[in-house]
């Protein structure tokens, strides 16, 4: 059953519950887990190897990329292939259903370019105080 019967608008009018759908939200948490979907992002461009995904996401762990790629192999979107060289290579890909991801990502991709800055703005820094005490007020 689709999220959105056919006929039935996203928006509802106040005052009512509105249902979240149990396909959409399992779907947002696995791609909105943080470095999955820069993770697609790359697998959509190419195969990759470990160290090439490791060193095109910012601040990624190897520990945290083999987590999120085994997670992504478990669900049916990423397959990983070992090549018999010498040394042994695995490579990365997409499987057909990580692929039928392009479109949502480019449609996130196309909505970044517009909306999202390239630089956060800057942060007020926090005020410290000697010895770790609140500031008194007076």
């Amino acid at each position: 059953m689709p999220c959105y019967a056919e006929g039935v608008s996203v928006m509802k009018t106040v005052g009512e519950t509105p249902a979240l759908c149990t396909r959409f939200h399992r779907a947002s948490e696995l791609i909105g887990r943080r470095w999955t979907g820069a993770i697609i992002f790359l697998l959509l461009k190419q195969t990759c190897r470990f160290a090439t995904l490791r060193d095109a996401i910012p601040d990624i762990t190897d520990r945290m990329l083999s987590e999120r790629l085994q997670e992504l192999e478990e669900e049916g979107l990423v397959e990983r292939t070992v090549l018999p060289e010498s040394p042994v290579r695995v490579e990365y890909s997409l499987t057909r259903k990580g692929k039928a991801l392009a479109e949502p990502i480019g449609a996130i991709s196309d909505w970044a370019e517009k909306y999202i800055p390239l630089e956060a703005p800057a942060r007020k820094p926090a005020r410290k105080v000697a010895g770790g005490r609140k500031p008194s007020v007076r």
